[in-house]
């Protein structure tokens, strides 16, 4: 039935027209949130040999990333370049959302860093910890290094 004809019909009332304006309204407050932005793609540099680095391209695959590779021989310039201090290096370097990423960074801890913004550089997984993901390692703690202008502080702890 049409509203021209909802107003017309004998049975119509004054509140009717109320009632239906609040519904639309509370329709249109309750209605389900647009899905999330979908997160920046990452740029990762890696030795076209690196296995370990494959599987952390994966990691992040699986994690709702949109991952583009770019395979070099020599990535230390990519880290040198993005300013990653030499104690933080580790085996590939990323990019995303104006951060660098180095080494085996779980993807939880990227979204949270795209999530929080804090003023930084980047992260690091320094070395290559076992147990991070794309290591096929026995279980050990390991952190995740924040590093930027005013130095490095702890960032995660797995």
């Amino acid at each position: 039935m049409s509203l021209k004809a909802i107003l017309r019909s004998p049975r119509f009332r004054a509140g009717t027209l109320v009632a239906l304006g609040a519904t639309a309204l509370l329709g249109a407050t309750f209605a389900p949130a647009p899905a999330a932005s979908a997160l920046p793609a990452v740029t990762v540099y890696l030795s076209p040999t690196c296995g370990c680095c494959k599987k952390w391209v994966k990691h992040l695959r699986d994690n709702g990333f949109e991952v583009k590779v770019e395979e070099m021989n020599d990535v230390s310039p990519m880290k040198t370049s993005a300013g990653v201090p030499s104690d933080l290096w580790s085996c590939h370097t990323a990019v995303v959302g104006g951060y660098t990423i180095e080494g085996h960074v779980p993807a939880a801890d990227i979204k949270r860093l795209l999530s929080e913004h804090p003023k930084i550089l980047g992260l690091s997984a320094p070395g290559m910890p076992g147990a991070s993901p794309g290591m096929d390692g026995k279980p050990e703690p390991y952190e995740v290094i924040a590093f930027g202008r005013s130095g490095e502080q702890v960032y995660a702890k797995h």
